[in-house]
């Protein structure tokens, strides 16, 4: 695939000729695992939320990409691309080791490894804008992000330097949030990326801002959505709201400013664990375990959540091995689908000739069903313990549509928005900045709640 590069970006505005409104800025939160059937439950408690809906639009739904899961679904936010375009959809890099060996994953890669296709944040920095982001995801050392507080900080890092020299950090708390014995709750992380979200927009004021809470996604899966937690973990979510549009407010540019509040995926409870990982162990397609990992296997399954991909680890036995994996993996209870990979475009996903680190097929999950990567139970299909929900399934779930609210500069009050996609986010905010519009977007402008030419 022919990747379009920052530099042809400004190069294409150089000729354009396209108005671009330096004076204007978008601040985008994701709140991680924000179903839309929960938003509309009345007794929900995020004031914030409401009055930025109230104010501005919400959609009733919004339909995200598959999987649908954290990493792969805000790299569609933010390109308008689906994953077999922009080549993310694990919570990481994919690496496929070669015959006999377990694919790994690396989350820690460079953006511009890793993301195959111009971001909102390339074509704004292109065009003279400001970007910044805290917590965002995929965007590892990416170049055309001016300031950044990652989510695991580097205690040499400028936006961190700068927020140790004004005392609204410490290098004991930046040791905290290594992954390292030691780390503090997810609460407490979510405080210190909010923290230097407001600090970054106060600060310096940038056009773009990214911030990305966890603590929802996190609460969701160990305890369900729709409990007493998961609404606990809402509520602290708005409050984290507040506190970024009082920064806004600081800084005295709530009249500039467009707030867009949306998620990576819905959620929905489960039950029950697929280890598809035991059950090429048990056909005698792997010699032996480590700890919970396969060792000199023909085969091995990476789960999302609710869709998993097979590799084949040698690509000579693909052939001879795919209708064996098909009938062994098909059979499996609370497996919905097996799709070979080249059936994978239809879920928006490549195939592995497309992209390598595609597998070589695509499992579906059942209702109330997961899939997980441990090739160490004693069965292929037990009970989840400690784990009552979870996401990852195809964008075609309604669980797993999420929310979308848009409020403040250029936004019209009270239209009706019907449904929305993910991918209409990168498109609408490109429009607000007057910029051209994002290369080959497979999302559309959001022109009827733009209140502006």
């Amino acid at each position: 695939m022919k990747k379009i590069t920052v530099a042809f970006i400004t190069f294409v505005l150089a000729l354009s000729g396209w108005a671009v409104h330096p004076d204007r800025h978008v601040v985008v939160i994701s709140i991680d695992g924000f179903p839309a059937w929960l938003w509309h439950r009345p007794d929900l408690p995020v004031p914030n939320l409401r009055r930025l809906a109230a104010a501005g639009v919400a959609a009733e739904a919004m339909t995200v990409t598959t999987p649908a899961s954290t990493w792969s679904s805000h790299t569609s936010m933010i390109t308008s691309r689906t994953p077999r375009y922009h080549g993310v959809f694990f919570n990481a890099q994919v690496f496929r080791r070669g015959p006999g060996q377990e694919p790994v994953t690396e989350q820690w890669v460079d953006k511009d490894g890793f993301v195959l296709v111009p971001t909102l944040y390339d074509l704004a920095h292109a065009a003279g804008l400001t970007t910044a982001e805290s917590d965002w995801v995929a965007i590892t050392r990416a170049k055309t992000i001016d300031w950044s507080f990652p989510e695991i900080p580097d205690a040499a890092g400028t936006l961190e330097q700068e927020m140790i020299a004004a005392g609204r950090l410490t290098p004991e708390q930046i040791g905290w949030m290594q992954h390292k014995p030691g780390r503090k709750s997810i609460v407490w992380h979510d405080q210190m990326w909010a923290d230097a979200a407001c600090f970054m927009f106060t600060q310096h004021q940038p056009n773009l801002l990214l911030f990305h809470p966890l603590t929802t996604d996190s609460v969701n899966h160990h305890y369900g959505p729709g409990t007493e937690a998961s609404y606990a973990a809402f509520a602290y979510a708005d409050r984290l709201v507040g506190q970024v549009v009082a920064a806004v407010d600081q800084a005295g540019l709530r009249d500039r400013t467009t707030f867009i509040i949306m998620t990576d995926h819905g959620f929905k409870k489960v039950s029950r664990s697929i280890y598809a990982n035991v059950a090429l162990r048990q056909a005698g397609l792997a010699a032996d375990i480590v700890g919970d990992r396969l060792v000199d296997c023909q085969a091995a399954v990476l789960s999302m959540g609710g869709t998993a991909f097979v590799y084949v680890t040698d690509p000579a036995r693909r052939a001879e091995l795919l209708p064996r994996l098909k009938t062994l993996l098909g059979g499996i209870e609370g497996v919905a689908r097996v799709l070979d990979g080249a059936e994978a475009p239809t879920l928006g996903l490549p195939t592995p000739e497309e992209n390598p680190r595609a597998g070589d097929l695509v499992l579906v999950a059942k209702d109330g069903y997961v899939f997980n990567n441990s090739a160490a139970p004693a069965e292929v299909v037990a009970p989840t313990v400690g784990y009552a929900g979870t996401h990852g399934y195809p964008a075609s779930d309604p669980d797993m549509q999420g929310i979308f609210i848009a409020s403040g500069a250029h936004i019209k009050s009270g239209v009706k928005l019907p449904h929305v996609f993910n991918l209409d986010l990168a498109p609408t905010i490109a429009r607000i900045f007057g910029l051209p519009p994002m290369p080959h977007a497979e999302g559309r402008v959001l022109e009827e709640i733009l209140d502006q030419p």
